[in-house]
């Protein structure tokens, strides 16, 4: 009970990552020094709590309190990171549990940190605990049943040992728009986009009092998704946080800052942050840049940044 007073009776949104699928920063930079850019060298002299420019694997975190003050810890996706992130935030800001988990696709950087949901939730060393209930589409059930065929089968096979493994209640979710379910008490509106022209990724819509749309991974918005988030569809959104892979140019299956803020100014949000970020982008300068960007424009657009946290009204 603790932890949860410390986060105090209102809901909160924390990034537990910010940036693309091999993450920030990049690798070669480091072993490569010859040729360094100059956001990945912060890296090595700089804390990552300290320093914007580390992003793990997206991943959102919903700290959902409604009114009878009782929170909720609802998680999207579950990366390559994962243990670093929880190691880092949920100590951070005292997160005791994850209660649902939310799953935009199957790729890499959404789903393999999947094995170490174990690690969060109570011993058993006869897998003897309640599941935690994870919300995905038929398409990422197969592809997971096939990476992870020991968090789905429900039964130890005869002659073999039984090990201690993640605990999931996996629960089917429909990809349009059309269709809602409730997690942990919230509602979510799955957003079907283009993650490439050959693959459907989901984004989500959340909340009553603020909407807000979760949207990691998109090259293009399909029609009626777009209505669904847009001032001129069915209703301006509170916040969006959306995808920029890099900071120039144009990527097959990534909006790149060019048609991240292109998509913004269609879709008008009161406010935006940007995630999935490369280590082309450098927090600080380019949030400069954003700003000018945001006062000419008249919509507040930022890049987050992993451990960034805030408090809102769900």
């Amino acid at each position: 009970m603790a932890a949860e007073d410390h986060n105090g009776g209102r809901s909160a949104l924390i990034f537990l990552g910010t940036g693309c699928s091999s993450a920030v920063p990049n690798a070669m930079c480091l072993i490569q020094p010859s040729n360094p850019c100059d956001v990945c060298p912060q890296a090595l002299s700089t804390p990552p709590d300290q320093n914007p420019n580390y992003r793990c694997n997206t991943s959102l975190l919903i700290d959902y309190c409604p009114s009878d003050g009782k929170h909720s810890y609802i998680l999207i996706d579950v990366g390559k990171t994962f243990r670093e992130q929880v190691i880092r935030w949920f100590t951070r800001y005292k997160i005791p549990r994850i209660d649902s988990i939310i799953l935009t696709h199957e790729h890499a950087d959404a789903v393999l940190g999947l094995d170490d949901i174990r690690a969060v939730q109570p011993h058993s060393p006869t897998n003897d605990i309640d599941p935690t209930p994870i919300y995905l589409t038929q398409y990422a059930m197969e592809s997971i049943a096939e990476k992870f065929s020991y968090l789905v089968k429900k039964k130890v096979e005869e002659g073999k040992e039984l090990r201690r493994v993640a605990q999931l209640d996996w629960r089917i979710i429909e990809e349009n728009c059309g269709t809602s379910f409730v997690a942990s008490g919230l509602q979510f509106i799955p957003l079907p986009v283009m993650h490439g022209e050959d693959y459907v990724c989901l984004g989500y819509l959340f909340g009553e009092r603020c909407r807000i749309a979760y949207i990691s991974d998109v090259s293009r918005f399909p029609a009626s998704t777009e209505h669904v988030i847009s001032k001129d569809g069915a209703g301006q959104l509170d916040l969006l946080i959306l995808d920029t892979l890099y900071k120039t140019g144009s990527h097959n299956v990534h909006l790149c800052l060019p048609q991240t803020l292109e998509a913004v100014k269609r879709i008008c949000p009161k406010q935006a942050l940007l995630i999935g970020m490369t280590h082309q982008f450098d927090h600080h300068k380019d949030n400069k840049f954003l700003t000018e960007w945001s006062e000419r424009e008249g919509i507040p657009v930022q890049l987050a940044h992993d451990g960034l946290r805030i408090p809102i009204d769900l």
